[in-house]
């Protein structure tokens, strides 16, 4: 299953992201896939502010660290595996502890690693369109990513 949106601002994208962090579920994973500049994390800040994390504004990307945590209504783990060689273990990073965990997992640049994300998961792929705009392809596996992209959909007018 899966739906297509398109937003023609950032505060619009902003906006996609707090909307999927309101109806994250403890144990869901978002994986983010776009080239530099998409809106990977302009969306995961609003992922952040849909969670109620404080200082949502200063989200920003775990490029150098992997690995960045927010605490909002759930623990937002936002991992960034665009340095890790395709032959790389995430789960030495930890990836398999938080996977499950009650929080949440969102993780920039996955495409080498999407076989370690199990089961599980909501596919987000992002396109940069024009100067701001952005086309977002969200398709989903297992029940929890499934009710949250039903739920975009719906919010959306996509269904």
């Amino acid at each position: 299953m899966g739906f297509s949106l398109s937003t023609q601002s950032p505060e619009e994208t902003l906006k996609v992201g707090e909307e999927l962090g309101k109806l994250a579920q403890g144990g869901l994973v978002v994986a983010l896939s776009g080239n530099l500049g998409a809106g990977k994390t302009l969306l995961t800040k609003g992922i952040a502010k849909g969670l109620g994390v404080a200082n949502h504004r200063y989200v920003s990307s775990p490029t150098f660290t992997i690995h960045k945590r927010y605490q909002g209504r759930l623990t937002l783990n936002h991992l960034d595996f665009y340095r890790l060689e395709g032959d790389a273990d995430p789960d030495e990073v930890g990836l398999e502890e938080m996977l499950g965990f009650d929080g949440i997992c969102v993780i920039e640049w996955p495409d080498s690693f999407m076989s370690h994300l199990g089961d599980e998961y909501l596919l987000v792929k992002i396109s940069i369109r024009g100067e701001s705009g952005r086309d977002f392809e969200f398709s989903w596996r297992g029940e929890r990513a499934s009710k949250v992209g039903e739920g975009l959909a719906l919010i959306f007018g996509v269904a």
